[in-house]
C-alpha cells in the first residue's frame, strides 16, 4: 500500500519489468529512451517495478537533484501493468464513510 501522494502532481507508471538495480542516473536515462525528454520535472513521480512485483522504485525532481524511494511490501505484491494495454487511470481512493 502507499501512502496518499498528494505532494505530486503527476504520476506515471513505467509498464513493463525494469531492472531495480537501477540507480539514479539510468532510470532517468531509461524515462528519456521512453520519451520523456525532460524527467526533470518538479511534483511528477515515475514508478517502476522489477520482475518480482512486491518491490518497486520511485523518481522524482526535487528542483535540485532527483530523490529515488524505494518500497517493499512484506505481505503480497503489487498489480503492475507488463504493457500498455494493461494501464488503468490512477484516482485518489478514499474509504466510504
Amino acid at each position: 500500500m502507499l501512502n496518499d501522494a498528494v505532494g505530486f502532481s503527476e504520476i506515471y507508471i513505467v509498464c513493463g519489468r525494469t531492472d531495480l538495480r537501477y540507480g539514479i542516473d539510468s532510470l532517468a536515462r531509461l524515462l528519456r529512451f521512453l520519451g520523456i525528454e525532460n524527467p526533470a520535472t518538479a511534483g511528477t513521480l515515475y514508478l517502476f517495478c522489477g520482475r518480482r512485483s512486491d518491490r518497486i522504485k520511485g523518481l522524482v525532481w526535487e528542483g535540485d537533484g532527483f530523490l529515488i524511494l524505494y518500497k517493499e511490501l512484506a505481505n503480497g505484491s503489487f498489480q503492475w501493468p507488463r504493457n500498455a494495454s494493461e494501464v488503468k487511470s490512477l484516482t485518489p481512493g478514499y474509504p466510504s464513510s
